[in-house]
């Protein structure tokens, strides 16, 4: 089976009906069963391998264009741990805002309501998962890279002014965009042990998370009107571009000794990455058109970040 039919596979063994009848209480019991605890997972003080990677090869965003061949073996392995470094920064990134956006949901919820419990424990999932990434960074020697200025000044604005279902529009999106990635990641043999078991942590956890976003959507799409669907659809569409777009900060490059030109060029049309990125999406853009977000300009977002 191929690398893509794979995440066809993947996408389809995975996908979770947004029409069963979950409840909060049952996400609260798969917390009590199934979390993890990073620092007893993880052996911190242990020496990296030198010779795994910090993703699948496949998942460079470099693999399979012209740099890639010539890059010697040490260089392709310090590029892969740059880009999980970066990745996982940028999910540390999204997760301060995610936090931000569930408190403000659930600021004048029923504390005694299991959805409200269930957030709490969803800001700690994801306190405990910034952490890890934060942890795995250092671990690694990459630095905690940063989106631009422009798009940290977006995000502020966006966690403090979005509306429900554009937050919760926004957690799935970020949420789902990783979910294949780091399900082929924890299954690499080539792939750092730390970087296996970060992945394996998070998405078995996050995997509740996505539920709870759906589900908080589904609810929040039954009271608006048209032209704030429109809207949210829309912004939500904004906000999974600025995502992609600091997935892998371009100064992974330059620090593993590429031109950075050269280099977001060839990343730019690499197709290869383009199709891996539309796989990791099918799902999530099946839920979005179910749920009515997704029009024609969120559709021409989306294509432009390949992620349909």
């Amino acid at each position: 089976m191929s690398v893509l039919q794979q995440y066809r596979s993947d996408a389809g063994q995975f996908r979770t009906s947004v029409d069963s009848d979950r409840e909060f209480a049952r996400l609260i019991e798969s917390a009590e069963e199934l979390s993890y605890d990073p620092d007893q997972e993880i052996d911190w003080d242990a020496p990296l391998d030198d010779t795994k990677y910090g993703l699948n090869p496949q998942w460079s965003t470099l693999y399979g264009t012209h740099l890639w061949d010539r890059m010697v073996e040490s260089q392709r392995i310090a590029l892969t741990r740059h880009e999980v470094g970066s990745i996982m920064s940028t999910g540390i990134w999204f997760e301060t805002m995610l936090q931000h956006m569930i408190l403000r949901a659930q600021y004048s919820a029923d504390y005694g309501d299991s959805a409200f419990r269930f957030s709490l424990i969803e800001i700690a999932d994801e306190c405990r998962h910034s952490l890890m990434f934060s942890k795995t960074c250092s671990k690694m020697g990459v630095p905690h890279y940063r989106p631009l200025r422009a798009f940290h000044e977006l995000g502020r604005a966006f966690k403090t002014l979005s509306s429900p279902e554009m937050s919760f529009g926004a957690i799935l999106v970020a949420e789902e965009i990783l979910d294949i990635m780091q399900r082929d990641w924890m299954r690499g043999d080539d792939v750092l042990e730390e970087v296996r078991t970060t992945s394996k942590i998070h998405v078995l956890e996050e995997a509740r998370h996505m539920k709870y976003a759906r589900l908080e959507i589904i609810e929040r799409m039954k009271s608006i009107g048209a032209a704030r669907r429109n809207t949210s659809a829309t912004v939500i569409a904004v906000v999974a571009s600025v995502i992609v777009e600091s997935l892998v900060n371009h100064e992974v490059y330059t620090n593993v000794g590429l031109d950075k030109t050269e280099s977001v060029k060839a990343k730019r049309a690499n197709t290869h990455h383009q199709d891996l990125m539309r796989m990791s999406c099918v799902h999530l853009m099946d839920f979005l058109s179910e749920a009515g977000l997704l029009n024609r300009p969120a559709m021409s977002l989306y294509r432009a970040s390949h992620m349909l």
